[in-house]
């Protein structure tokens, strides 16, 4: 599954990062402290958090993740969308609570995987 299909299927608005609609999604991951998604997000995983600053960009970048996802309503400042424009990471937004929207990305098949 694509990062558009996602965007498409789970209605999540684009605020960033065109460019990486097309990357695979292998997994999620759901996490707010970077250290721990550093540590533990796969590779071309999806992932989900309510921190909105620019130091996720530079996980998701280190982590090689698919896109990131802001939950809860938070929305990315001009310089964290700039930032994911320049990295073509998609920075995808959502009202839902991380829990509701993980259960749905888990019962739809994007599971977190090993590695």
């Amino acid at each position: 599954m694509k990062v558009s299909d996602i965007q498409t299927a789970f209605n999540l608005e684009l605020a960033a990062g065109s460019r990486g609609l097309d990357r695979e999604v292998v997994g999620g991951y759901c996490g707010d402290l970077l250290s721990d998604v550093i540590a533990n997000a796969s590779r071309g995983s999806i992932w989900l958090t309510i921190q909105a600053h620019q130091n996720i960009l530079a996980v998701a970048v280190l982590k090689e993740l698919a896109a990131i996802v802001l939950v809860n309503g938070h929305e990315p400042d001009a310089a964290t969308k700039a930032k994911a424009e320049e990295e073509g990471i998609p920075l995808l937004l959502s009202s839902a609570s991380a829990y509701r929207l993980a259960g749905e990305f888990y019962s739809a098949g994007i599971n977190q995987k090993a590695g």
